[in-house]
C-alpha cells in the first residue's frame, strides 16, 4: 500500500503516523487468514485490537484501508482488496490513541477551527477539492481535517515550545552584486531582529544577541543595509526557527510514545 492518505493529507509534522510508536505488540487469531487479499464481505472483519487505559477497540480491515482514500478507488480487477499491512494497521491505531485521549480531555473542533486548519496547511478549505486529489469525497476529506485540527489543538496544548513562523529568504539583487544596498535590507534585518535593534538611537540594542553575533561586521541602519548582511538575518532566524521546531517535535513525540507505552496492540496474520 501506499503512503496512508491520514499523511499525505494532515502534514507529517504534526501526525502521528510518523512517530516510532512503543507498542507493546502481540500475535493473534483474529479472523484474518493469512492470505495477501480479502473478499469485500470481510471488509468489516476485525483484524486489529488495540487497547488504552484498559479499554479495547477493534480496528477492521475497512478502517484500515481507508487511510489510503475511499475503498472503491482501492478494489483490485477482481473486486478483492489487499489485506492492511502491518504497518499501516499500526499507524491507524497510533492515530486512533491519540484521538482517544485528546476526546478523554474534553478537546474539540468547530467546523470553523477545521477550516482554518485546511486553510493553513493546504491553502484551502474547499473540502471537495482536496479530495479528488486522494480519490476522497467531501464528507470524508473534511473528517480526516477533522481529526487533524483535534490532533494539532492536543498537540498545543502538550508542547511548550514555541515555534517562529519560518522565515523567507530575502530578495536577492537583480545583478547578482550581494554589496547591494536598500532600505527595505534594513527593514528586514531589523524585522528579524526585533529587541536586538533599536530603532530609536538606529544602532544595536545589546551585544551579546545571535543577531549582533552574525552581522556586527556589517553596516547596517534604519534605513541602510547590505542584500549580504539580509541573508545571513534569514540564516540566523532560519536556524532559530530550525532548533525551535526541532524541540517542539521532540516535545510531541515524547508525548506521544508515552500514550503509546500505555498501549497494546493485537494483529491477526496479515500481509506484511
Amino acid at each position: 500500500m501506499g503512503t496512508p492518505i491520514w499523511i499525505a493529507i494532515c502534514v507529517v509534522a504534526l501526525v502521528v503516523g510518523v512517530l516510532c510508536g512503543h507498542f507493546l505488540l502481540s500475535s493473534g487469531s483474529g479472523k484474518a487468514t493469512g492470505s495477501t487479499t480479502i473478499s469485500e464481505s470481510d471488509l468489516d472483519s476485525t483484524i486489529a485490537t488495540y487497547t488504552y487505559n484498559g479499554s479495547s477497540h477493534a480496528i477492521t480491515a475497512r478502517e484500515v484501508i481507508e487511510q489510503n482514500g475511499s475503498i472503491e478507488n482501492q478494489a483490485n480487477d477482481d473486486g478483492s482488496y489487499n489485506v492492511p499491512s502491518a504497518d499501516d494497521v499500526l499507524s491507524y491505531a497510533r492515530n486512533a490513541v491519540v484521538l482517544e485521549e485528546a476526546n478523554a480531555q474534553g478537546i474539540s473542533v468547530t467546523d470553523d477551527d477545521v477550516s482554518a486548519y485546511a486553510q493553513s496547511t493546504l491553502g484551502t478549505d474547499d473540502y471537495a477539492t482536496i479530495g479528488s486529489n486522494y480519490g476522497l469525497d467531501e464528507d470524508a476529506t473534511k473528517s480526516l481535517l477533522h481529526d487533524a485540527a483535534v490532533i494539532k489543538k492536543l498537540r498545543d496544548s502538550v508542547v511548550t515550545t514555541t515555534v517562529p513562523d519560518q522565515p523567507t529568504a530575502p530578495t536577492a539583487p537583480s545583478d547578482g552584486n550581494e554589496d547591494t544596498t536598500s532600505a527595505d535590507y534594513a527593514q528586514y534585518i531589523i524585522g528579524l531582529a526585533g529587541d536586538e535593534w533599536d530603532s530609536a538611537n538606529n544602532t544595536w540594542a545589546s551585544t551579546d544577541g545571535t543577531y549582533y553575533s552574525a552581522l556586527s561586521t556589517y553596516s547596517i541602519s534604519n534605513d541602510s543595509a547590505s542584500y549580504a548582511a539580509a541573508e545571513q538575518a534569514y540564516y540566523v532566524a532560519y536556524s532559530n526557527y530550525s532548533a525551535a521546531a526541532s524541540q517542539a517535535s521532540s516535545e510531541w513525540t515524547t508525548y506521544v510514545n508515552t500514550l503509546l507505552s500505555k498501549t497494546s496492540i493485537q494483529i491477526g496474520s496479515l500481509a506484511v
